[in-house]
């Protein structure tokens, strides 16, 4: 079933940082939100810590297509800060790509 929202794409990139380098992970992610976020097909775009694991950040974002998200990619900004985060990285980042295929827009009363 084709929706209203079948361009639009969600990410989650799961970044897990060594433990000495923390901080200056979550501040190098930090340098993401705000240039994202002024793209203008960016939907939203959120950096989330793990509470019981803080050395997990998650940005998850939305785009209004596929080349939404390659423009992305492409923007100076990105792979600046992500060669910056690889040798900070216990892992190698993690990047999933989905479409809404729930009807609906809010929760609650």
């Amino acid at each position: 079933m084709t929706t209203l929202h079948s361009e639009t794409r969600h990410i989650v990139c799961t970044v897990h940082a060594q433990t000495a380098y923390r901080e200056q992970v979550k501040q190098l992610l930090f340098e993401l939100v705000q240039p994202a976020r002024d793209e203008k097909s960016c939907l939203y775009y959120d950096l989330n810590q793990d509470i019981k694991n803080p050395d997990f950040f998650y940005i998850m974002d939305g785009w209004v297509s596929d080349e939404a998200i390659a423009a992305h990619m492409a923007h100076p900004n990105v792979p600046r800060v992500v060669e910056q985060l690889k040798p900070l990285l216990a892992e190698p980042l993690s990047l999933s790509i989905s479409h809404r295929i729930s009807a609906g827009t809010s929760c609650g009363g």
